[in-house]
């Protein structure tokens, strides 16, 4: 922790809600931490003597006419009102007991000064949005769990002028309710970017009054599933105008601005599904709308497309007020270009000497027509590929070199890198995590990216705008799914963008945090505990008992009981594995400064349970598309999901005691092989079926190994959700890996395996 941390942990003696106030009306329930519960972290800190009572006859006194200190004041009042079941009066004329907002000069951007004393609170700022995030600290302040409002000086200002979140409503629709919600979160973590992700593949989601055909076609698909399996109910919709006017203003009042991406030249299959004359004359088949993956896609370079997409640009303009549009630009597969007489004669025509050159020659004449209309240019970092657009900004997600090479050719760019910062990825490692990405990206991994590449030198670093943290959607089919995996990480990001780089700390981070996330779960945010909640991992031990290892993300110290009640500070402390009489109940919980923090585990330790493993406790064979992915039945309730690599679905059970074992019973399901990964497909292979439906196979030490059993597909075939498929297996001793695969004639469908349970004699 550094120096400037621990004079705030001395002089201040803030409480921290371990559950905050859920009702209007409500007391705060509040434990004491080492940290003011501020975030993110402010840039300056100076505590004083005495407080400040906020009270219901406290009063908001803003200068006469100042339409910012208004709409600042009202929002804070709103918040008051949600978390205190305050709602002072506003007033323009001096007042005792008041929280006062004043105007003053030379303070930067979205900066602001908080001053408490015993007697006012004042707000001070020199623009609009340093009144509103003046006013959001002081909320935090009011919610940390006491009327009394230690005194307290805070001057403070943004790292980064680019602090962001993307969310992907092409995938999957979300409604605008939702949308002014995720909003509304993101404005109390001082985020600033809305950068909404509104068109491609598998959806268009914008209405475009001269090509109505574009929602007519592209805002709702039938979702993929698997053969045999009932068709899942379609999906989709799209916004109007009219609710894109009201989202953008309600942003706006949240000093967010929202900057709109329609993907070009590729990601382009739902607008040439509607208009084919936009394609390069391959027709795309029907369905696959609902794959996801690299589709090959393209616009072609025609006067009459380039006219299209000027006209979708414009009134995607007259919607957005953003400096920025943005033109993606990314995964650009150019095969059709290649394969194109008309567009190879158009190269040659134009002297461009290749496919990357026609990319870059396509992005900079849009670039040219967003800047005739006063807008700029960002797309994803291959817009750097050919050559890149004069006043065009990068987007760096390959990692952060694309914004390195932007920002030392002189260019503005902002950093989102993959896998750090995509969002889409599991932040946890048990199967209580819905489906993503398969590689992990855990709360900490987050909160330890340094946005400020060390390679560049200062007039460098100046092009760097900030950061923003994805959420792709490809499986994420409902709004719980996306708040879930977009905070707490978020909250991490706002950190990153909002303070300075040797203040932050993931210890006092986590304490400030959990308020944070209390303070927002009346506000409809249901964020995961996935870095809070211990995880178990179970395994036979001597004389019939089990031995159980416990561990958490965050590094906590972990308390637990075997009586069935519920852990508490006084509980025994975690100090290495146990040693467990069976069957025993094993509860556990993560605390800080005897405060729990939010998620347990609640797990039975029995002769089966230690020897069991899902799908997320298994090893993955290899981890080349490794995804978490939703079982395509039933059509409605919960759907199972499995963690695979589908270019080569294999699992090994590592370290497997196999004595007095006599049975395997493995759980499977089929998904859908909806995944466009161009000639890659050729590499996914199976050893030959012995049946037309498949068997899975269980190899002993190694995946080459001896076959010791085969558990024959046909029971799930006619199955669409979970089957539990059972062999006896000839006695073994000792602990051995354990490889399980299927045979296939080929990867549709693809099966994948839930779970695997080891049964000992009885």
């Amino acid at each position: 922790m550094t120096s400037g941390a621990s004079v705030m942990n001395q002089r201040f003696t803030f409480l921290v809600a371990g559950a905050l106030l859920a009702t209007c009306g409500s007391a705060a329930v509040a434990t004491p931490a080492a940290a003011p519960p501020l975030l993110p972290l402010p840039q300056s800190i100076a505590p004083s003597q005495g407080s400040f009572r906020l009270t219901d006859q406290s009063v908001v006194v803003v200068p006469p006419g100042d339409a910012g200190a208004r709409a600042a004041a009202e929002r804070l009042v709103t918040l008051l009102g949600v978390n205190r079941g305050i709602r002072p009066a506003i007033v323009e004329t001096p007042a005792k007991n008041a929280i006062r907002f004043a105007r003053a000069r030379g303070i930067s951007a979205e900066g602001y000064r908080l001053e408490v004393t015993p007697g006012s609170v004042t707000i001070t700022a020199s623009d609009d949005a340093g009144l509103f995030y003046g006013a959001v600290t002081f909320w935090q302040l009011a919610t940390a769990g006491k009327e009394a409002i230690s005194a307290v000086r805070i001057e403070d200002a943004p790292r980064f002028r680019w602090r962001g979140l993307m969310l992907d409503s092409a995938r999957h629709f979300q409604s605008p309710e939702f949308i002014k919600r995720f909003i509304d979160w993101m404005a109390l973590h001082k985020l600033n970017t809305f950068h909404w992700h509104l068109v491609d593949d598998q959806g268009w989601r914008i209405e475009i009054r001269k090509y109505p055909k574009l929602v007519e076609a592209g805002a709702w698909r039938t979702p993929a599933s698997a053969p045999g399996a009932p068709i899942l109910p379609k999906t989709g919709g799209y916004y109007t105008k009219e609710q894109i006017r009201e989202i953008v203003a309600y942003a706006a009042a949240r000093h967010i601005t929202i900057v709109p991406e329609i993907e070009m030249p590729g990601h382009a299959l739902a607008p040439i599904r509607a208009y084919p004359e936009l394609g390069t004359s391959v027709v795309p088949p029907r369905g696959i709308e609902s794959d996801w993956g690299v589709f090959p896609y393209l616009f072609n370079v025609e006067d009459q497309t380039f006219g299209f997409l000027q006209d979708v640009l414009t009134e995607v303009m007259a919607l957005f007020p953003s400096e920025y549009i943005h033109v993606g630009g990314d995964e650009a597969v150019k095969d059709q270009w290649k394969a194109s007489p008309r567009i190879q004669a158009q190269m040659k025509a134009l002297g461009i000497k290749d496919e990357h050159a026609l990319q870059s020659w396509f992005i900079q004449r849009m670039e040219r027509f967003l800047a005739s209309k006063g807008r700029r240019l960002i797309g994803w970092d291959e817009i750097l590929e050919g050559g890149l657009a004069p006043n065009a900004t990068v987007m760096s997600w390959r990692g952060i070199e694309g914004a390195v090479a932007a920002a030392q050719a002189g260019h503005d760019a902002v950093l989102s890198p993959q896998p750090v910062l995509y969002l889409n990825h599991r932040q946890g490692g048990t199967s209580a995590e819905p489906p993503g990405r398969g590689e992990q990206v855990t709360l900490r991994r987050v909160y330890d990216f340094d946005p400020a590449p060390d390679t560049l030198t200062d007039d460098q670093q100046r092009h760097i705008l900030g950061l923003q943290a994805n959420l792709w959607t490809e499986h994420m089919r409902t709004e719980q799914r996306v708040a879930y995996s977009a905070f707490p990480r978020a909250s991490a990001v706002a950190e990153l963008g909002w303070a300075a780089a040797d203040k932050r700390d993931f210890g006092g981070f986590v304490d400030r945090l959990v308020p944070q996330m209390a303070r927002l779960k009346p506000m409809g945010l249901d964020a995961s505990n996935s870095a809070f909640t211990p995880s178990a991992a179970l395994r036979p031990a001597a004389n019939g008992k089990g031995e159980v290892t416990l561990a958490n993300q965050i590094g906590a110290e972990i308390r637990y009981t075997i009586d069935g009640s519920e852990p508490r500070a006084g509980s025994p402390l975690y100090a290495g594995p146990l040693t467990l009489a069976m069957p025993t109940r094993l509860r556990a919980a993560s605390f800080r400064h005897s405060m729990a923090l939010p998620g347990s585990l609640d797990q039975k330790v029995d002769a089966l349970s230690v020897r069991r493993r899902d799908d997320t406790q298994l090893k993955l064979c290899s981890n080349d598309i490794a995804l978490q992915l939703e079982d395509d039945a039933p059509a409605q309730g919960r759907r199972a999901a499995f963690l695979l690599d589908i270019m080569k679905p294999c699992w090994i059970y590592e370290d497997a005691s196999l004595d007095g074992i006599t049975e395997i019973a493995v759980d499977v399901g089929q998904i859908p092989f909806n995944f466009q990964i161009g000639k890659d497909i050729e590499k996914i292979v199976f050893r030959p079926p012995a049946t037309p439906e498949g068997e899975v196979e269980v190899r002993i030490d190694g995946c080459e190994g001896e076959r010791i059993a085969v558990l024959p597909l046909k029971p799930a075939a006619s199955n669409p959700a979970l089957t539990t498929l059972k062999t006896v297996v000839a006695p073994r001793s000792g602990s051995h890996d354990l490889c399980f695969t299927y045979t296939a004639k080929g990867p549709s469908p693809m099966w994948a395996i839930d779970a695997v349970q080891l049964i000992p004699r009885p």
